[in-house]
């Protein structure tokens, strides 16, 4: 992890129209980058569709979402469409972000081990320092909880 007060590291990823995009052409706003495990799961859209339905006291406040996944930008997009998702969604298809934020790590489910993307939020500043980590992040209530603070 990336801890509070240190410098957001900067990449550059695909969208979901396949656009490039760099966090640093962010600076001047705060951001939610927030890492989920895979589109159009239950967990994944709960928070996504969150986001969504907050949106409008995320743009009154000034911040930019960003969602990260290591799906396709093809598969972004079909899950921008189907949930009117108003943000962005970012591709990470090698990881490489995922592992430079430290969310890249080996998971169980039903005892089988396999690596993926710890469900992480990063609230980041205007000028690039990481104000807040949210880790084990709770779909339910997480967009809630990143208001409260911005």
């Amino acid at each position: 992890m990336i801890p509070e007060k240190s410098e957001a590291p900067d990449f550059v990823l695909l969208d979901e129209t396949g656009t490039s995009r760099k966090l640093s052409d962010y600076r001047g706003k705060d951001v939610v980058l927030y890492f989920y495990p895979k589109d159009d799961t239950p967990g994944c859209t709960t928070e996504a569709c969150a986001f969504r339905d907050d949106y409008s006291a995320y743009e009154k406040a000034g911040v930019v979402i960003l969602g990260l996944s290591a799906d396709s930008p093809k598969s972004h997009l079909k899950f921008k469409e189907k949930y009117a998702l108003p943000f962005t969604l970012l591709s990470d298809e090698d990881h490489k972000v995922c592992e430079q934020y430290g969310v890249w790590a080996k998971k169980k489910m039903m005892g089988r081990e396999y690596m993926g993307i710890l469900r992480t939020t990063y609230l980041i500043s205007k000028d690039g320092l990481v104000k807040k980590v949210f880790e084990n992040v709770k779909p339910a209530g997480h967009s809630q909880e990143i208001l409260a603070l911005v």
